[in-house]
């Protein structure tokens, strides 16, 4: 049973390390900003709400986005435990998960910073945009989205830190080396893979 939230600035890697580190874990990635693409893809009301603030680089707003983690949360292939990918990103979120998770009598086992050098994470986000032609990776839109990480989502660093939960982890180099950097961030606080269990 292993509650994981990764945070870290948008590039840093956190959509990439949540796929291996749920599927080494066993336990089901949660990610906000898939769950809302594919909203905004299936032309849910949700997904035109949320459109109008993706393609600005602005976070969705609260309301919307905890009513949208309350019902993934609450699926039963996330009971056992869950890796949180881009939420929360407020500490008003950090209260609302505080709050869900304190009724099911549990908590977080440990928040994963993945850190990352901001010129690297605009090049990063980029070439992504080239790729998979996202509206929401221009150079413009990367930068405002960088600032409203360090605005809003970087405080949360502080509470996570006072709780003793925070590892930190550098977010630059090869793939494999920062898995394995997270795994033995874990590991240093009694959290193994599946396997290892």
């Amino acid at each position: 049973m292993t509650r994981l939230l990764l945070i870290g600035p948008p590039g840093a890697g956190k959509g990439t390390q949540a796929v291996r580190l749920a599927d080494a874990y066993g336990i089901p990635a949660i990610s906000t900003g898939d769950i809302f693409r594919s909203n905004v893809k299936n032309g849910t009301e949700l997904g035109k709400q949320a459109k109008a603030f993706i393609d600005a680089g602005d976070n969705v707003p609260d309301s919307l986005t905890n009513a949208l983690i309350r019902d993934r949360l609450a699926q039963d292939d996330a009971k056992d435990g869950f890796l949180l990918d881009g939420y929360p990103r407020t500490i008003d979120q950090v209260r609302e998960l505080d709050e869900f998770l304190a009724s099911r009598e549990t908590a977080l086992d440990a928040v994963v910073e993945i850190t990352a050098d901001i010129d690297e994470v605009v090049a990063r986000l980029g070439k992504r945009a080239l790729e998979q032609g996202r509206s929401d990776d221009t150079e413009q839109v990367v930068r405002h989205r960088l600032d409203v990480y360090r605005e809003q989502t970087a405080p949360l660093v502080d509470v996570y830190s006072e709780r003793k939960v925070l590892v930190k982890v550098d977010g630059i180099g090869d793939i494999d080396e920062v898995t394995e950097r997270i795994t033995a961030g874990l590991a240093s606080r009694g959290i193994g893979p599946r396997d290892a269990a």
